[in-house]
Formats: C-alpha cells, structure tokens, sequence
C-alpha cells in the first residue's frame, strides 16, 4: 500500500535528526495505514517471537528501535512512488483513515473501552482495501459512490461491489490484515465493517469484534465517510445499524449526539 508523501517528508526530515525522536516517528507512522502495517507485519513477525501479537505503533516502534524503522521506511519510500492523479484520489482514503482512527480512539476512551489502541488500529486499517482495489479497477471510485448511494436494511455497501467486481474492499482488506499479521479479531472486524448490521442481529457473534465495530460505525458517521469517501449527502448505512449499535454500548441517541458534538469541536473527528 502506498504510503502518504507528506508523511514520508515528515520522516525523512526526523530521521536526519542527529538524535531521532522515536515518539515522533511513532507519531507520523501512526497516520499512515501503509507504513503502520508493514511496521507490524514486521514486528509480528516469526523472528521476533512475540507471545501475542501486538497492534500498537508506539510499542512496534520501540521494539524494533531506531535504526530499524528508519531502513523500513526507505524501502516503503521505494515501493511507494505515485503519479499526481492517484495522489488526488488517494487523499480522499488517506484524510477518511486518519480522521476515522483519531476518532475511534477518542470514543474509544469516553466509553471506557480497555483496549483503545485497538480501536484507533481498526480506524486507521478498516479500509486498508481501497487503495489496492483503486491500483487493481481505476473507476473503483464510482463504484464506491454507488454502493454508499444503494446502501440500506437490505443491501451492504459490499454488495454492489461484489455485483459490479466480484471482490469487495472488506474482503481485500481482511487479507491485507492477516498478511500485516494484525490480531485476528481485528482481522475479523475489518471482514465485518460493512456487515455491521448481521453481526448486531447475531447474539453469537464475538462481543470483541462487536464492540470495535460499534466504536467504528459511530465514528464513520461522526466523520462523515458517506460524504468524503461516498459521495452521498445521508449517511444510509447509519440509519439502519444505528439503533443496534447505541444500545449495543448503551448510549441514547442524545448521549451519541453529545460525544459526536465534543469530538467535533475537539477537532479530532
């Protein structure tokens, strides 16, 4: 997956520091879906031994150390030359993953989740998929727009996908996941991400899973993914998990409105 240029200018200007600042390059990694997977693909890696596997930048950093992110993020700079174009559209996922991740861990923490660092992961890496279905189907942006315009009780945004290319971004990204050696419940949230609905209906499905999802959907809508990712002036796949998914972590609907209103004018969402 290619990684952000702006991002990889912050790097390459920390990383000629005489002293790097391993926060700061945790930090910038962070925001970017590409550099943070192959980060943790690395760090999850059999080499490492690991007893579980970890979804933390900050931790990946630190274990790796210095000298080993720098020549990782190199050798992502090589593979991740982009034309203007794809640049262009490519902005719209990288400033959706960013904003959508920020916002998971924010609610994350005012629901008191014990794992908010997995919910910023699931943010930042739910649509790990589109950039690669963007490189595989050029006109991949409208069907998108389709599918967020045609979404509802009875159809999923990767239904359409699957109807027009025969895969979906859920299905890609979920394979993306497993080879970033990501944990598998975060693995399965990301399959998931737009099956929301089914899985609230299921009194089987994993609470874990369901959980991250909850804070997920929340946050897609507070940051407005039907409009930047979408296209779409109403948020349709809102409307109908909506209701499953406040009573799922015991929110009203006033008490959703107010957090959206906070993470708003904190900036973050």
């Amino acid at each position: 997956m290619p990684p952000q240029p702006q991002i990889m200018v912050d790097l390459q200007m920390e990383q000629v520091m005489p002293d790097p600042d391993l926060r700061a390059i945790a930090r910038l990694i962070s925001q970017d879906p590409g550099l943070s997977g192959a980060l943790l693909k690395t760090v999850n890696s059999p080499f490492f031994g690991l007893a579980n596997r970890i979804a933390s930048i900050q931790q990946a950093v630190n274990l790796l150390g210095c000298r080993s992110v720098i020549n990782l993020i190199n050798a992502q700079s090589i593979r991740g030359e982009l034309t203007d174009a794809a640049i262009v559209t490519l902005n719209r996922f990288w400033d959706s993953a960013q904003d959508v991740a920020s916002t998971c861990l924010a609610l994350a923490k005012r629901i008191g989740h014990p794992a908010p660092d997995e919910a910023y992961t699931l943010g930042l890496f739910h649509n790990c998929g589109i950039p690669l279905m963007l490189t595989r189907f050029p006109g991949y942006m409208r069907v998108l727009e389709e599918a967020y315009a045609s979404v509802g009780a009875e159809t999923r945004i990767t239904d359409v996908e699957n109807r027009v290319l025969n895969t979906n971004h859920a299905v890609v990204g979920y394979f993306v996941a497993r080879s970033w050696k990501l944990p598998q419940h975060l693995c399965e949230a990301i399959a998931n991400h737009h099956n929301a609905l089914a899985l609230f209906n299921d009194e089987w499905s994993d609470p874990q899973v369901k959980t991250l999802l909850a804070i997920l959907k929340m946050a897609e809508h507070i940051c407005a993914c039907h409009r930047v990712l979408g296209d779409q002036p109403e948020d349709h796949e809102w409307d109908a998990v909506a209701q499953l998914v406040l009573e799922y972590v015991g929110l009203s609907e006033y008490d959703f409105e107010c957090q959206r209103d906070i993470i708003r004018e904190l900036g973050v969402g």
